[in-house]
């Protein structure tokens, strides 16, 4: 069984590395080259068009998963500072969404706690990185994030042409304009990709951490209404000291 001061002694660096990870998780959602991925092959026209490589590039971050991330970071830190807010604190109340206990018997000094990581949480979730809406997205399992139908486009080249602006005579050569027209060579076929998240998901998680923050803060004010445990300490230790 851990002791107090143990607790005391772990919970800086554990507070100090929760903190450098979320920084540095916000850091990597507000990198769009990071969630952005691509997809493009190309077809030519006829056998005899040109060739060209496909082009790629992969998603390096997703929304979902450091969320995932940040969950586990956060646990510990919030069990540490729950340890020592039990151990020192007597008021307690518990924590209630849509009339079902989410937490019980929250020490007060923990409730603070929870009021300034959700705050942090809310800043946090509030810059998640949205899917565009000008784009129909659909979850793709193999690529493991959300990506787009097909579309396929048309590459063109310009080709020279000559236009007779007047017939050669005896006396004068022809009139020739040269101009240039676009002639379809082949097709683009592209796939866009992205870590971000859906807007009515980051709508969802705005609201669930709304609404923790409003039950965290009636807990408290529930707690702080706990009578007072009233100590007498003094004459002991003067007791000893100046005897």
């Amino acid at each position: 069984m851990a002791k107090l001061n143990q607790i005391i002694a772990v919970e800086k660096g554990i507070k100090s590395r929760s903190f450098q990870d979320l920084t540095e998780a916000h850091h990597a959602v507000q990198k769009p080259a990071l969630l952005s991925g691509i997809s493009r092959t190309y077809q030519a026209k006829d056998e005899e068009g040109e060739q060209l490589p496909p082009e790629s590039t992969k998603v390096q971050a997703r929304a979902e998963d450091v969320l995932r991330q940040m969950g586990t970071t956060l646990t510990r830190l919030f069990d540490v500072t729950a340890t020592k807010d039990a151990t020192n604190c007597v008021a307690r109340a518990d924590v209630v969404v849509d009339d079902r206990v989410l937490l019980s018997d929250v020490p007060v000094t923990y409730l603070l706690f929870l009021e300034k990581q959700l705050t942090d949480l809310h800043t946090f979730v509030k810059k998640l990185p949205v899917l565009d809406a000008a784009e129909s997205w659909v979850f793709s399992d193999s690529a493991d994030c959300w990506s787009t139908e097909p579309v396929r486009t048309i590459r063109t080249k310009k080709v020279p042409r000559n236009h007779v602006k007047a017939e050669a005579t005896e006396k004068h050569p022809a009139q020739v304009e040269v101009y240039y027209e676009d002639i379809a060579v082949g097709y683009w076929t592209t796939v866009k990709f992205s870590g971000a998240l859906p807007a009515k998901r980051v709508s969802t998680l705005l609201e669930r951490v709304e609404k923790l923050q409003q039950a965290v803060k009636f807990a408290r004010e529930e707690a702080n209404n706990a009578e007072a445990v009233d100590k007498h300490v003094g004459d002991r230790v003067f007791g000893y000291l100046f005897a």
